[in-house]
């Protein structure tokens, strides 16, 4: 009986064991796209009220569980059962990545009139206000799903040839670390400002050199968040841009191969911002003939 549960231990530990080798390998092979995520996720996440910032975040986490939810056992189904369908699955996330980051980076060029002011600012309806919330949080869960779907796959690829159960795990492990990782992190940003503020009401209670250091340290805090903020949205596009131009490069030899000319990076940005620009133009055409299709009243 004894020997039994040693066994069983055993055979448990030699998982872990495997699991945490697995899983430290899986990391680094999505490190750049778990980047990607944080960048895209911490841009959707911002512009909200300061009093709506946490509520936003952990509406849009609890998406993001869902979406895991859905993607993980669908994934391992099709691993096994239609791996063939996981690419065109990946094509189609990309284009949605690229046409989305495309329109953001003709709206810096050609900026729309009621793009100028933003709409929280113009919005005095608090039904309104969050209709507008609710929107963004649907656009955040939508753009999570997709570059989920890239990292879940990802990582299935990296233990492929590994048992169900090791499989299971360590794709759950990443999955778990690109929900909690990635939000957390947004979460402790966009509180930048409160942390400053509470830093400069502690300053004032202390004296000396410390006191100044630490009321500095505040200052800095909510100085910097503005500009945080910006980086990380140009930062989260050129994240969009990449891995949706990106999953096509990767999966697409002859696209590769015509692109290996240039620096990965750069082949991949080029690709997502020429796919992405020429679905915003076909989406707009198709708005235009609709629009003209409808008979003036």
């Amino acid at each position: 009986m004894a020997s039994g549960i040693f066994a069983i231990l055993d055979d448990v530990a030699t998982l872990l064991d495997d699991v945490a080798v697995y899983s430290k390998l899986a990391a680094k092979k999505t490190a750049g796209l778990l980047g990607d995520d944080l960048a895209v996720n911490a841009e959707k996440a911002t512009g909200f009220k300061a009093s709506r910032e946490l509520p936003v975040i952990w509406a849009i986490t609890k998406g993001s569980v869902v979406n895991k939810l859905i993607i993980l056992p669908v994934a391992f189904l099709l691993s096994a059962y239609m791996p063939w369908l996981i690419v065109p699955i990946l094509l189609l996330g990309g284009a949605y990545l690229s046409y989305e980051g495309a329109e953001k980076v003709l709206e810096w060029i050609l900026p729309h009139k009621h793009h100028e002011t933003p709409a929280a600012e113009t919005t005095s309806d608090r039904s309104d206000l969050l209709d507008l919330e609710a929107h963004k949080i649907k656009g955040a869960i939508r753009t999570d799903f997709i570059l989920s779907i890239e990292i879940i796959v990802i990582t299935l690829g990296t233990v492929m040839e590994q048992s169900l159960g090791i499989r299971i795990l360590v794709v759950s492990f990443i999955a778990l670390i690109a929900t909690v990782g990635v939000y957390g992190v947004v979460a402790l940003l966009v509180r930048m400002d409160d942390a400053g503020l509470y830093l400069i009401s502690k300053a004032r209670q202390m004296s000396g050199a410390i006191a100044g250091l630490v009321k500095r340290v505040g200052q800095a805090l909510i100085v910097s968040l503005p500009y945080i903020i910006r980086f990380l949205g140009v930062i989260g596009t050129v994240a969009m841009l990449l891995v949706g131009g990106g999953m096509y490069v990767h999966n697409i030899e002859w696209l590769h191969h015509a692109l290996a000319f240039l620096p990965g990076i750069l082949g991949e940005l080029m690709f997502g911002i020429l796919l992405g620009v020429v679905l915003v133009g076909i989406i707009q055409l198709f708005k235009r003939s609709r629009a003209e299709s409808v008979p003036a009243d």
